[in-house]
């Protein structure tokens, strides 16, 4: 794909960065094709202008390395997830920059500009992808996809995916990948065992798919499962969290309060090109696979899914006496838009499940139909919140 300038002209070819729904296959190639333009250094703020709509870095040394000598100074595009840090790193108002971009990028250049001279001495982490060589072997712009503290520790997409995937097969249970999402901001791995079943009648009764119509008493059945999910942008932890899917409809009901997390702080790096040693990285990736061995067995625990279905069914079955101000309640207490309350109304009727339970499938087949990933993702998470709220408001 092609990166646009300031002035709208394109420059060279972006990394892939990003795909959904994929195969594990298809998100380990985007993944390897993005390994070798990876680049993460620190740079005093002395060290860092902006031109063009562009993150300028200079004086940076050179990275000598087996594949030869890469050149660090050069532009790299913010992507939105940087323009963010930049924001939070800087005190400038996020919604200030955006608009600042979008309609006056000469503003832009010159507020980023004065506030990295006014504390010279401030550093941060710039992670990259590098640009192309030219004819002229000279780089084009890169991406600028974070900018972060100095003390953040890189653990990257695909190290967390090797290490958790060996922790899964540690662990002894059959699963099964069945959807990846990779963004600017996180890395999305949705995985299920239909080994471990349990059937939730109650939660399911009267509930058809919106999809095909096919009902819950038909098959009333739900899977064990988690979700992985890493951000190499300081965009969240690592984290491996248990999902129970509805296999009826495949929504999938994400439990936040039993999330397995890793956070992404370590010790401050100096300036320059950051490189961690293989035994650092090696350490870290080991007390990952251990302690997702560990929460694989539980997650994937027949009695473990069993006790979490019965904990919903206590608010799923709280009948809902009128679902249009109930729904409207929710969303707005959760801060969703008014085009999501929109959807997930037309979905609970369809659902044709008049209770609690019923707004709660509507979250998660709304988050099914969303091309966004991101958004997706965090509305999946709000099921079991809006089930609690719309168990409240019928109360």
């Amino acid at each position: 794909m092609t990166q646009q300038t300031a002035e709208g002209g394109a420059t060279e070819r972006a990394p892939h960065t990003g795909t959904r729904n994929a195969e594990l296959s298809d998100l380990l190639a985007v993944l390897a094709d993005q390994r070798g333009r990876k680049l993460d250094m620190v740079a005093s703020a002395s060290n860092l202008t902006a031109q063009g709509g562009n993150l300028v870095v200079s004086g940076v040394d050179p990275v000598v390395s087996a594949d030869g000598v890469t050149i660090v100074d050069g532009a790299y595009r913010p992507t939105t997830v940087a323009d963010e840090g930049i924001a939070a790193k800087l005190g400038i108002p996020a919604g200030y920059l955006r608009r600042m971009r979008a309609e006056l990028p000469d503003l832009y250049d010159l507020n980023v500009s004065a506030w990295l001279e006014a504390a010279p001495d401030r550093t941060f982490m710039v992670r990259a992808f590098k640009g192309e060589e030219g004819p002229d072997r000279n780089p084009g712009a890169g991406v600028a996809r974070a900018f972060l503290s100095p003390s953040y520790k890189q653990i990257d997409h695909e190290d967390i995916l090797a290490a958790t995937l060996q922790g899964v097969q540690d662990a002894g249970h059959p699963v099964r990948i069945t959807g990846c999402d990779l963004t600017d901001r996180r890395m999305i791995v949705r995985v299920e065992s239909e080994a471990v079943e349990v059937r939730a009648r109650e939660l399911l009764r009267g509930y058809r798919s919106p999809f095909t119509g096919q009902s819950g008493e038909e098959l009333p059945m739900v899977s064990a499962g988690f979700v992985i999910t890493n951000s190499e942008v300081g965009a969240g932890a690592y984290t491996l969290t248990p999902r129970a899917v509805v296999r009826v409809c495949e929504n999938g009901l994400t439990m936040s309060q039993d999330v397995m997390r890793s956070v992404h702080l370590g010790g401050r790096h100096e300036e320059g090109v950051v490189r961690w040693s293989d035994a650092t990285q090696q350490k870290i990736l080991e007390v990952i696979t251990s302690k997702t061995a560990d929460a694989v067995r539980q997650f994937l625990n027949p009695e473990y899914v069993e006790t979490k279905l019965r904990e919903i069914e206590r608010d799923a079955g709280r009948e809902i006496k009128d679902p249009q101000k109930t729904v409207e309640v929710v969303t707005k207490g959760l801060g969703m838009a008014e085009q999501v309350r929109q959807e997930i109304f037309a979905h609970f009727i369809k659902g044709g499940q008049t209770t609690a339970g019923g707004v709660m499938q509507a979250v998660t087949s709304v988050a099914q139909t969303i091309p966004d990933a991101d958004a997706a993702h965090d509305l999946e998470t709000q099921a079991l919140p809006a089930l609690r709220a719309a168990a409240a408001h019928a109360s």
